[in-house]
């Protein structure tokens, strides 16, 4: 055959050959050139030509259909193996794991409460068993009707087909199967349709004020504003210049946290203000003898070293932390002080913390509040830490900045902020009235005039819950203690002396929308109402309520954490699995039952602590050198200690979680008769969801 028709000779290669590298056990396509001219100009060519292109092209073709079959199989292979892994993974963890209705056991709480709390819980859980018991029953009657020909286009129904149906009414089960089709259109459609509106009312309404708070979010960068103190205000230590130095109570609460009370204590002992105008108040409410004598010997420590740092340990611990508080504000030396600074256990302000956040009450007699925002330490941790990063990022960043740019009033965050004194007395001091004690005396101060502003520059890293249990239980708390302060905080609000628009602020965006409102819709809509409406189809939920609305809705959320966009759809997944959490919360908090006053101190694991306390000894060696190495030793102890517990550690078994995740995977198996669209793949997802939290396989593990 002449040179240029031989299609395997060297210099005349035309066409598309197919280069297959085998690398065992997988093969791989390196390249693939595209068709040449002579390919598409085939009707000149000679016959013979033509019929071997077309072989050609066949066999090529046959090649990439090959390699790409051997890539599927193997793509197939692998989410088995990872299936089957993860199976094994949740049959060893479930073995090992106890029910969340052993954690009642565990709780810092009184019997009483106990008692009151296991009732509560008991009775939801029930509630959630009824409605899966009867979707099950539904499903099987579904698809029984499904094989006898009952076929209903979804969501219309055409009740003329009962009647006019080829087989009529033959049997029992056919007659069965008719009345219960009128019974869902005549009494069960109408109220869950009713109850679908209203929720799908507040849906719109909250996610309108998530609209508004992104808006004026976006303005506050637009224009760059930004809380700025007068210059003569601002002091420099270095240079001796003389500015706003004022003397500042600094107050660590703290109850059985031997894991970060080493890196909170030296971070404020390292805080760049006049020591002869600072005092530290270490407040211990731990009831562990052993904590007691390591807090106290760290204080001892830094007393040595010059620090102004005094140990309290009340003996009779009423109030939670409100009540160590109280209590520390007693003192007789208290009313040296102007302003009180307060930080968590497990915060640590950087050193210049006071001498960002101060200035701003030099002539400002109206500010009562200075608040920073956190940032994390272990935000990367795994999925749980990163999907709270998400919600705190949007809280401080959006609705906190926002609120106090163009109100002067937000939720005080418990820590990371700056108090003058005056303010605090004039709301009547720390009261113990309910488990939220920092949104109770923001609102009190609020109601006497006192203004706030928000820092969104001045960062105090802390850290984040790393299991699902103590997150959990975290949320109970944030969420069952706004309910409690709005009974009793209502009639002070009617009554105060505040415009209408502060009024409205407060009742209606500030506890009814963001924290009733906004955990009743999330359960109720995505938990209860759309995996019913697969069994109701007569009632209805549009898609764009079910997908694009809080598909844009998380988009927004996630804005201020742009490096989390990855993780947007578990994002939205995981805050409706957490809605059964907070709906049960928020009930227990409105209606005052025994879960309303739990107070779990949040658990932390000090991952941070070797690594905060070398950067403070390179700042500030002065400050450390005498017991800075026997302090590192100790640490790397402590840690290598704690790795060896985390191999101890096992899962909880989340009966609600679990028992929703059976609801909406079997309200997903129903929608497939219906061919419901997007309804399937967002209650199947969201079911793996509440499956994954339920069988505690987010985050880590507890003790």
């Amino acid at each position: 055959m002449a040179p240029s028709f031989d299609w395997w000779a060297k210099g005349s290669h035309k066409g598309t050959p197919v280069v297959v590298k085998m690398e065992n056990p997988n093969w791989s396509m390196v390249e693939l050139e595209g068709p040449s001219e002579d390919d598409f100009l085939m009707g000149n060519s000679p016959a013979g030509l033509r019929e071997k292109a077309r072989g050609k092209n066949a066999k090529q073709l046959t090649w990439v259909l090959l390699l790409k079959a051997h890539r599927a199989a193997g793509c197939l292979t692998s989410i088995a193996s990872t299936l089957v892994n993860l199976g094994s993974a949740i049959r060893r963890r479930v073995a090992s794991g106890r029910t969340d209705a052993d954690n009642d056991h565990d709780r810092e709480t009184d019997s009483t409460s106990s008692k009151e709390n296991k009732t509560v819980k008991t009775r939801f859980y029930n509630c959630i068993k009824v409605f899966l018991w009867l979707s099950l029953l539904l499903l099987g009657f579904e698809f029984a009707a499904y094989f006898k020909g009952w076929h209903f286009g979804a969501p219309k129904l055409q009740l003329q087909y009962i009647f006019t149906a080829p087989f009529g009414v033959r049997d029992l089960f056919d007659s069965l199967y008719s009345r219960w089709v009128l019974i869902r259109v005549e009494y069960l459609a109408p109220p869950l349709q009713f109850l679908a509106n209203v929720c799908i009312i507040l849906f719109l309404i909250q996610s309108m004020d998530r609209l508004v708070l992104c808006l004026g979010c976006f303005w506050i960068r637009f224009k760059k504003i930004k809380p700025i103190p007068k210059q003569d205000a601002v002091a420099d230590l270095e240079s001796g210049e003389d500015g706003f130095l004022p003397m500042v109570l600094v107050q660590i609460p703290m109850c059985n946290e031997k894991e970060v009370y080493q890196q909170s204590i030296a971070a404020v002992c390292n805080l760049d203000w006049p020591k002869s105008k600072i005092l530290i108040q270490v407040l211990d409410d731990s009831d562990d003898p052993t904590t007691q004598l390591l807090i106290k010997e760290e204080v001892q420590k830094w007393q040595q070293e010059g620090a102004h740092i005094v140990y309290r340990h009340r003996v009779i611990r009423d109030g939670y932390k409100a009540g160590n508080l109280k209590s520390a504000m007693s003192c007789s030396y208290v009313k040296d002080y102007e302003f009180v600074a307060i930080f968590d256990a497990d915060f640590q302000p950087t050193p210049d913390f006071l001498k960002r956040t101060v200035p701003h009450f030099k002539d400002n007699e109206d500010l009562g509040l200075v608040q920073a925002r956190w940032s994390f330490v272990n935000k990367d941790e795994n999925l749980l830490t990163r999907l709270q990063n998400i919600n705190l990022s949007f809280h401080f960043e959006v609705e906190q900045q926002v609120n106090g740019v163009f109100i002067n009033f937000f939720g005080f965050n418990g820590t990371a902020g700056v108090w003058r004194i005056k303010a605090l007395e004039d709301a009547g001091g720390w009261l113990e009235r309910t488990t939220v004690e920092d949104m109770d005396i923001a609102v009190r101060a609020h109601l006497q005039g006192w203004k706030f502003i928000f820092l969104n520059d001045v960062e105090c890293q802390c850290e984040l819950p790393e299991s699902y249990e103590a997150y959990r239980k975290q949320q109970h708390r944030w969420h069952s203690g706004p309910m409690q302060l709005f009974r009793l905080c209502l009639p002070d609000i009617i009554r105060a002396k505040i415009s209408v628009w502060k009024k409205f602020n407060m009742i209606f965006l500030f506890f009814l929308l963001r924290k009733l409102i906004l955990p009743f819709y999330s359960f109720t809509l995505f938990c209860i109402i759309l995996p019913m409406t697969m069994f109701v189809p007569e009632a209805e939920l549009p898609a764009w309520v079910v997908c694009y609305i809080p598909a844009t809705m998380s988009f927004l959320n996630i804005l201020p954490a742009p490096k989390s966009f990855p993780f947007i759809v578990p994002y939205l997944l995981f805050e409706n699995t957490m809605s059964v959490t907070k709906f049960n919360a928020m009930i227990s908090g409105l209606f005052q039952l025994g879960s309303a006053y739990e107070w779990v101190v949040t658990k932390k694991s000090g991952r941070s602590s070797e690594g905060d306390l070398v950067s403070l000894v390179e700042k500030e060696p002065k400050h450390q050198r005498a017991g800075s190495e026997t302090n590192l030793d100790e640490m790397k102890a402590d840690i290598q200690q704690e790795q060896k517990a985390r191999k101890k550690k096992h899962n909880r078994i989340y009966t609600k979680e679990l028992a929703l995740a059976f609801l909406l995977l079997t309200a997903s198996a129903r929608s497939l008769l219906s061919a419901q669209g997007i309804h399937f793949y967002f209650l199947l997802f969201q079911g793996i969801s509440f499956l994954l939290v339920g069988l505690d396989l987010i985050g880590e593990q507890v003790l």
